[in-house]
């Protein structure tokens, strides 16, 4: 045993030496298709635009309806698919997804698929295989530039280069034909789709159609041919053909509430026409020598945002570190009258335990201010139809979204905490719409129902927390649903990451 760590050791020093990025990468440029028009979804949307100004939103709470509405644009695709994602498991979701984008190629529709490198260990044959297809390029986002097969050797490879690979592209995006597009807090897997029997996310995306989409497909281009997007073949090891597997066969679409894909057969789609905006970082975001310039980062428009609010701010976000700028946005909020609600994840259910942690610091702060502050259980009640099916799994949230005075919504992929400020690009719609604020707000208010605790604080300046039953409430003293052994546990790590690394 001592020989193989010993081996595994001198691999990892060999490694560190001598990886790095190739410097002389041959790709082309490309841009989203510029005649939406031309395709069946341009003329189905440009038949129910009342006003050009506009987009046409429905937000997907469903991680069941976001899977089958995902394969809906895949199938539906005429010309391009444009799909940009943190994370593609190599899950059964990702496998059939993958399947009808494959059948879209096959039809002769041009694929652009663009991943973060981070969670790619191990995937690079499956990306090279998918990429050989002639009508697909497949392109990694600052990648890793050695030991690629596992993720503790790719750290190790990248040890000189820390800086540059703590930047990470955050951003979720699946466009069809320039024309529709579906983007919010969702990435590519079974958990997301509440289609894992254990763990599943509470996750928010957003069907948008009109105006907004070629802001997003802008937004697609910025980083498909920015300096940091490498062709898989670039990075990966090479690919024998012997080695290549056989197509992925059809095992039949999934079950699950498929509303896109009825109403795409139908050629009418109910979607709500209200003006929005594209809030979406520039991949000049993941330069290391420098701190990020403000005027390429979205956390600054939020941070207005929230500003702007007169009676109530709702905050939904799963890691949720605020910091000391947060916490004095919200004691001036508050201090102009404007109530604050926040949900977040309990350390019950998040699967980040030392960004709970980051953010357990600032409950007291904020309770004292009158925030009113919810945690997410692990187990939801009965309102969790919702988010139908999440069956006997536990739940974990993930949605991200503010909903300022109950007529301006944010829907995206970031988190309110310091990574997704400064390191790691993030994409998001901001939409004015009192139909959309009340859909998400309902979300909370589900939530907060059966499936949160609430927290107060004591006469001691203790916190609290309750279930929220009707009939059967419990009440906790420390973090509800966690051992004594996990709660020390994140105490002796806490000092080894940094809230700015959160």
């Amino acid at each position: 045993m001592i020989g193989k760590l010993s081996a595994l050791a001198a691999l990892a020093v060999l490694m560190s030496g001598c990886a790095s990025l190739p410097r002389h990468v041959h790709k082309s440029g490309s841009t989203a298709l510029s005649d939406p028009e031309t395709t069946a979804l341009g003329r189905l949307v440009a038949a129910q635009e009342s006003n050009k100004n506009l987009s046409g939103i429905r937000p997907l709470t469903s991680g069941e309806e976001a899977f089958a509405d995902l394969i809906a644009l895949a199938d539906h695709a005429e010309r391009t698919l444009d799909i940009q994602y943190y994370i593609i498991h190599p899950d059964e979701s990702a496998r059939i997804l993958l399947l009808h984008v494959r059948r879209a190629a096959d039809r002769g529709v041009r694929v652009r698929i663009l991943v973060d490198d981070l969670n790619t260990a191990g995937q690079d044959k499956r990306f090279v295989h998918l990429g050989e297809h002639a009508n697909v390029e497949v392109r990694v986002f600052n990648p890793f530039p050695g030991g690629r097969f596992a993720t503790w050797t790719r750290f190790v490879a990248s040890a000189t280069e820390f800086r540059r690979i703590n930047h990470r592209m955050h951003n979720k995006l699946f466009v069809a034909d320039n024309a529709l597009a579906i983007t919010g807090g969702r990435n590519i897997g079974d958990e997301y789709f509440t289609r894992d029997p254990r763990n599943n996310f509470i996750d928010l995306d957003v069907v948008a159609a009109g105006s907004i989409v070629p802001e997003l497909s802008a937004s697609f281009d910025a980083f498909w041919n920015s300096t940091y997007a490498y062709p898989i073949a670039s990075v990966a090891s090479p690919v024998s053909a012997e080695s290549s597997s056989a197509p992925p066969q059809d095992e039949g679409s999934p079950a699950g509430s498929a509303w896109l894909k009825s109403e795409l057969d139908a050629g009418k789609l109910q979607l709500t026409w209200v003006p929005a905006t594209v809030l979406a970082d520039r991949p000049a975001k993941m330069a290391s020598e420098t701190s990020p310039d403000e005027q390429v980062t979205i956390a600054n428009n939020l941070a207005t945002l929230m500003r702007s609010a007169k009676q109530e701010l709702i905050v939904i976000s799963p890691y949720f570190v605020p910091g000391k700028d947060g916490v004095a946005l919200f004691s001036d909020l508050v201090g102009a009258g404007v109530h604050i609600r926040i949900l977040t994840n309990s350390l019950a259910s998040t699967d980040s335990p030392l960004v709970h942690n980051g953010y357990a610091h600032y409950r007291v702060p904020l309770l004292r201010l009158g925030v009113e502050l919810s945690e997410v259980r692990p187990k939801l009640g009965q309102k969790r139809a919702r988010f139908h099916p999440f069956r006997g799994s536990t739940a974990s949230l993930h949605a991200k979204a503010l909903v300022i005075d109950q007529k301006t919504v944010f829907i995206g992929s970031m988190n309110m905490d310091a990574r997704s400020a400064h390191t790691n690009s993030e994409l998001g719609l901001v939409m004015r719409s009192t139909d959309i604020a009340h859909q998400v707000s309902s979300l909370l208010d589900d939530i907060s129902a059966d499936g949160s605790y609430k927290l107060e604080l004591t006469d001691h300046d203790k916190i609290e927390w309750s279930s929220g039953e009707a009939g059967s409430e419990k009440t906790w003293f420390t973090d509800p649903e966690t051992t004594h052994a996990q709660r020390f546990f994140l105490k002796v790590l806490a000092p080894f990451a940094p809230e700015e690394l959160l």
